[in-house]
């Protein structure tokens, strides 16, 4: 089993948007990377392209939930683009869906952030 996650970043300055492409699971032995640089974020909007995510541990769950805050207590938006179904399940569970802000692509998740700005 592959526990690599890879973190692609692209900067629309225009907007102030910064999308991360994610791919590879989130998982307490991966995370410490994406965490780092989704706290380091300063751009209005972050789109996380979680498309490429085909799983999550609850320390996953936590770098997601604790972006989120970051975000919030900045005045910046955070949205999930593309969330496959076994992740959004999980995040159902946990009832962490209800904290996310979701779209479909990441040409709606951009959409949206630059809307919230």
């Amino acid at each position: 089993m592959n526990d690599k996650l890879t973190v692609d970043s692209q900067l629309d300055e225009v907007r102030g948007i910064c999308t991360m492409k994610l791919t590879g699971p989130l998982l307490l032995s991966n995370m410490f990377d994406f965490q780092s640089r989704l706290r380091a974020e300063k751009n209005h909007g972050v789109v996380l392209d979680m498309s490429g995510v085909p799983y999550i541990d609850s320390a996953g769950i936590g770098v997601l939930v604790n972006g989120m805050v970051s975000c919030k207590n900045h005045d910046r938006t955070l949205v999930l683009a593309g969330v496959t179904e076994r992740v959004m399940t999980v995040l159902r569970i946990t009832k962490v869906d209800t904290l996310l802000h979701f779209a479909e692509s990441t040409t709606d998740a951009e959409a949206l952030a630059a809307h919230a700005s």
